[in-house]
């Protein structure tokens, strides 16, 4: 059964399903009833050979799935905000209302589009901050009495793992978060019943693993891995430079994790699996089993984007 390329993320009471150049968002609402909204978008790997080159695409397809990312999370929460707001018009208010909601919808465009761009920056520069500078500046305190640069950035490197399984763990307690990561158990379960050549229903889907090694906690675990082979190969006396280098060499950590994840991903030989296994004993953090409604949302947003019918019709008449 040959893999199937659809991949995603959990957001808020619900599930976003990526396939090709489009994406559809299916959120439980507050009144129980399921939206799915589908949208496109022109991937970095259709505008030039450079795009898709091996590390390169890596780079691109990481800032593709963060803007994504943010921007799905934020369609899924502003049901919830809309539930706080609970105000009721008169029929003239309301006309009044309507009147102002195509320039409103305008301005709404243009500060979504600012707003989203200083949130994946934001998010970026945390995340630099917190896991790469942080670790390094901790290090530069023992410099006076290491002297060997591969011990350091050993040292360095599991600090940095440290302080990632750390975080995992502490977001993972709180109540809104936990029921983000059964959201994500949803997604993984339904990617991987139709790995699996099953048909995509509720009670298939949760009969599969909640584990996938093409998941986005095993990119960032893997992107912790890499991190400590390639400091510990540079030798920096100098802390101001040390942190630079650090800033740097990101683009190229997540490159090689990328292209780690996308062959772990498409192969299933032992060295495959048992590079993998870090990656998913990470994911019984983040990914929790979800309940048959959840499930039953994750199933939407596949359909949004791709025709698993069709898919394992084919299936079907390839292998016969």
């Amino acid at each position: 059964m040959s893999k199937v390329s659809i991949g995603g993320q959990a957001v808020i009471e619900g599930v976003m399903m990526k396939n090709k150049d489009k994406y559809a968002i299916a959120v439980r609402k507050p009144d129980k009833e399921i939206e799915v909204k589908l949208d496109s978008y022109k991937p970095a790997a259709d505008k030039g050979l450079f795009f898709r080159l091996p590390i390169v695409r890596g780079v691109f397809n990481f800032v593709e799935s963060l803007v994504i990312g943010v921007k799905t999370l934020t369609y899924s929460a502003s049901f919830y905000d809309e539930e706080t707001e609970n105000v009721d018009y008169s029929s003239a208010e309301s006309d009044k209302k309507a009147s102002t909601n195509v320039n409103a919808d305008k301005k709404s465009d243009t500060s979504d589009s600012i707003m989203m761009f200083f949130t994946v920056a934001l998010s970026i520069i945390l995340a630099i901050g917190l896991f790469m500078l942080l670790p390094a500046f901790l290090v530069s305190l023992l410099d006076k009495y290491i002297e060997s640069h591969v011990l350091l950035g050993l040292i360095e490197g599991i600090i940095r793992l440290a302080i990632f399984l750390l975080y995992v763990f502490l977001i993972s307690r709180t109540e809104d978060i936990k029921r983000t990561f059964m959201y994500h158990g949803a997604e993984h379960k339904s990617i991987n019943c139709l790995e699996a050549g099953n048909e995509l229903t509720v009670d298939n889907v949760m009969k599969a693993t909640r584990f996938h090694k093409r998941c986005g906690t095993s990119f960032l675990f893997i992107v912790m891995i890499v991190s400590i082979l390639v400091f510990m190969c540079i030798d920096s006396k100098t802390l101001w430079l040390r942190l630079l280098l650090r800033v740097l060499l990101v683009p190229v950590i997540a490159g090689i994790s990328y292209e780690f994840i996308r062959y772990a991903g498409s192969h299933n030989n032992t060295c495959a699996n048992v590079l993998s296994k870090p990656g998913l004993w990470v994911q019984r953090l983040t990914t929790i089993e979800p309940t048959p409604d959840m499930v039953e949302v994750a199933i939407k947003a596949v359909e949004g984007v791709f025709d698993w019918r069709e898919y394992l019709e084919d299936m079907k008449k390839e292998n016969d």
